[in-house]
């Protein structure tokens, strides 16, 4: 008996703790809230949040505002929310590579540089590195694409159309300029030279940082983001329509960090320190994320929530979402053991097939093992089954759930608390074991 009384205190006890906490949230994570800003970003002045055009820095300006009027600091104090860096573009004019005595086929030279001329030789400061055959490809190239040390890459040509697929590559600048140069060959040379030219433009993106410092935990940081860019204007629908307006993708993502920062912040209670991040170029390669990810020392990240498409229902109905990359680390478990008592149900993603774990904005820290999961409802399933509006110019603000969002943000809000407060810190992805 005594046994049985004591599980019903407890029960009791965390569902008054739940409602009380409940009710605090309700007051700052309002429906009313979520339609202001939602509204805004995925507007038709707007015009899609293109990159490199006017919209996706009117798109910057309007999260500044926000930021700044819920009182966040800055990154570094720079008195600037905007997180600066160039894309680059380049245009090949001419590559010539000799191994010993072999002169290597321009066609199997690719370099990933922002140095308008390269020479290479083998006293040259560059660390040689080998894809061999077996290898995986993606993640080895990846690899030395985003270190931060100059690599001459020699790659088995078993991989050719892997390599040449990778030449057209954009990529963005980081703080230290490297270069990676791949050559496909069958041998390893004591001797070389590599001269390479071309054209080099850098393009300007922003992402979008504030931050709330942490209380006693300050260098641990959980991250709270979304990509604020989508696909601009386009050929008109059967409606005349153009504009890809982006409502649920992700509009619904940013709104969401947007949210989250003003409740965090009237909370001041973090432990840890919280960045709100809205990523630019997720639709381009996801390079927003990438510079961002550059920014913090892996090791220092407990955890992050990626958010990412959470307008319309899941297919379990409302008051549920998935988590990718349920399975790597048990952040799920931990954001579901703090949800306990409410109506609202995280799963673990039921679309692995199509490896969305890798697909969005966490997948840069992920790889470097920091539990860095996407939060989503999106129906990736086929047709008739998926979502009818993605990528499409009919994603709008009318069809969205703003109810239902409003929901999954506060759950959002409340299931990260423990992390928040610094009492759990979720297990690590184990990066052996990526793909």
């Amino acid at each position: 008996m005594t046994m049985i009384k004591e599980l019903v205190l407890t029960g009791l006890l965390a569902t008054i703790t739940f409602f009380v906490f409940s009710q605090r949230i309700d007051d700052i994570i309002t429906a009313k809230e979520t339609e202001r800003i939602e509204r805004v970003l995925s507007s038709d002045e707007m015009q899609g949040r293109a990159v490199f055009t006017p919209s996706i820095d009117k798109a910057a300006d309007f999260i500044q505002k926000e930021f700044r009027a819920i009182g966040l600091e800055t990154p570094g104090n720079s008195g600037s929310y905007l997180q600066d860096f160039n894309l680059i573009k380049t245009k090949f004019i001419s590559a010539r590579a000799r191994f010993d005595n072999d002169t290597i086929a321009t066609k199997n030279i690719v370099a990933f540089t922002s140095n308008p001329e390269l020479y290479i030789n083998q006293d040259s400061a560059y660390k040689k590195a080998f894809i061999r055959p077996g290898d995986n490809f993606n993640k080895e190239a990846f690899k030395y694409v985003q270190s931060e040390k100059s690599y001459l890459v020699l790659v088995d040509t078993s991989f050719a159309k892997e390599l040449h697929r990778i030449s057209s590559f954009r990529r963005p600048t980081f703080k230290t300029e490297r270069s990676t140069v791949f050559i496909l060959t069958t041998f390893d040379p004591k001797k070389y030279e590599i001269e390479m030219k071309q054209e080099v433009t850098k393009w300007k993106l922003a992402n979008v940082v504030g931050i709330i410092p942490g209380k006693s935990k300050k260098k641990e940081y959980v991250i709270f983001s979304g990509h604020y860019d989508h696909l601009g204007i386009g050929t008109p629908d059967a409606k005349g329509d153009s504009i890809y307006n982006g409502a649920n993708d992700d509009a619904s993502g940013t709104t969401a960090v947007i949210m989250l920062a003003k409740y965090f912040k009237q909370l001041d209670n973090n432990e840890r320190t919280l960045v709100f991040a809205a990523f630019t170029a997720e639709e381009t390669g996801g390079f927003g994320s990438q510079y961002f990810s550059k920014q913090y020392d892996p090791e220092t990240v407990a955890a992050m929530f990626n958010i990412e498409m959470i307008g319309t229902e899941s297919k379990w109905g409302t008051n549920s979402a998935y988590i990718t990359g349920y399975e790597k680390t048990d952040m799920g478990k931990i954001l579901e053991k703090n949800l306990v008592g409410s109506h609202f149900v995280f799963h673990p993603d039921p679309y692995t097939p199509q490896n969305l774990f890798y697909r969005s904005d966490n997948a840069t820290l992920a790889r470097q093992g920091v539990p860095a999961h996407t939060i989503s409802t999106s129906k990736m399933e086929e047709p008739p089954n998926n979502e009818p509006n993605y990528h499409k110019q009919s994603d709008e603000i009318a069809t969205l759930d703003l109810k239902n969002m409003t929901e999954i943000i506060k759950a959002i809000a409340m299931s990260s608390a423990s992390i928040v407060a610094g009492k759990d810190t979720p297990s690590r992805v184990d990066t052996k074991a990526l793909k």
